[in-house]
């Protein structure tokens, strides 16, 4: 095998893959991303065992073959490398020589009948959504993240669900660690036809993944077949195992039911919250929360350090509340909101708390409260 390639043309997808190939796998060989080539250029296949990645991008083949080689190596050569054309020759016993007439490098490869087949997927019924849209849904629901050692598929996964409802056709994602619950909905014009498709889980760690090679603008496919999950762009495609298991009944914890809705400023409340957590520590993670006409007041005591509060005026009308919440999990959801103005909506001081940004009921984030006690533990 013998190719050139120009830097801009690979350098892009070789930093992108490195999420992929750096993975601790059984496999030593899943460090390493397997290149081929073709009429028009090369083919670049990378899997973890779970995630497959492959794409084609154009080159000048001199003469054909595959190679295996490290992933992170050749994506630091390409990075360094001094001028724009990069010329790559498998030479013997797997050998692999980079560069040009000034600069050269000798790596070891590996022998590309050990590197494992990402699934061959053909007749999917794919739908399109946009890029941009789909890369910022995503993102909303991979702030939630379950304990390393988490095993239930409804943790580690994002449900992905297609729903008919009278003349809407909606695509909507749901994450949940537990303590916290957050949805997005897509919604079609209700001519557009979706697939009539089960809910699956989705890998989270996949899904990280998936972020990195979505633009800001134009489309991308999506196709479910084979407990598969594929993502589809241009030259390029992904493909994610799906999780086995069943994701918990939902439909009543996003339910706002009676709750006071509470108008605020989303980056005042941010900063607010961002200051209560300087004091915090693992022992001691939990705000306070309370809620009587006209006021919100929020403190936090660690005896370990100290305690603080703060008040604000907010739109609220009723019977004082008082509650406490793990100021992490708002922070989180409202660096992901776009609105200028959130709504908190609240029941009591034992049901969730329910986010939503003003004028848009797409995505919503709902927060167990937490014990007043000593570490303030979640309900």
């Amino acid at each position: 095998m013998k190719f050139k390639i120009k830097k801009k043309d690979i350098l892009d997808v070789l930093s992108k893959v490195q999420g992929l190939t750096g993975k601790k796998s059984n496999l030593g060989i899943t460090a390493n991303i397997l290149i081929s080539t073709t009429d028009s250029g090369i083919n670049i296949v990378v899997t973890d065992l779970e995630t497959g990645f492959e794409g084609k991008y154009p080159a000048k083949i001199e003469s054909h073959g595959t190679i295996v080689i490290n992933s992170r190596k050749f994506y630091e050569i390409v990075k360094e490398f001094p001028s724009e054309e990069i010329q790559v020759e498998e030479v013997e016993n797997y050998w692999i020589k980079i560069g040009n007439e000034q600069v050269e490098y000798n790596i070891v490869g590996m022998n590309s009948e050990d590197f494992p087949e990402i699934p061959y997927i053909d007749n999917v019924e794919f739908f399109s959504i946009d890029s941009g849209v789909f890369k910022n849904m995503l993102e909303k629901m991979i702030i939630i993240t379950g304990a390393s050692d988490e095993k239930r598929a409804h943790i580690t996964g994002m449900y992905f669900e297609i729903i008919h409802i009278d003349d809407k056709n909606i695509v909507r994602l749901v994450s949940t660690d537990g303590n916290r619950l957050s949805k997005i909905d897509y919604v079609y014009e209700k001519d557009y036809k979706l697939p009539q498709e089960k809910g699956i889980i989705i890998p989270k760690k996949g899904i990280y993944e998936v972020v990195k090679f979505l633009e800001p603008v134009g489309m991308v496919q999506l196709g479910i077949k084979n407990n598969n999950f594929i993502i589809k762009k241009d030259t390029e495609k992904i493909i994610i195992r799906l999780l086995e298991g069943d994701f918990p009944e939902y439909g009543d914890i996003i339910k706002k039911g009676a709750s006071h809705a509470i108008h605020i400023n989303r980056n005042i409340f941010l900063m607010m919250l961002k200051r209560m957590t300087i004091l915090s520590s693992d022992d001691y993670k939990g705000v306070v929360f309370n809620f009587t006409e006209g006021k919100l007041l929020i403190k936090t005591t660690n005896p370990d350090i100290g305690e603080s509060k703060e008040e604000i005026n907010i739109d609220f009308k009723g019977d004082p509340i008082e509650v406490a919440f793990n100021p992490r999990y708002f922070i989180d959801t409202l660096s992901v909101m776009d609105s200028k103005k959130v709504i908190i909506n609240i029941i009591d001081e034992e049901k969730p708390c329910l986010f939503e940004e003003e004028n848009n009921d797409t995505y919503i984030s709902v927060n167990m409260p937490m014990r007043i006690e000593k570490g303030l533990q979640c309900i």
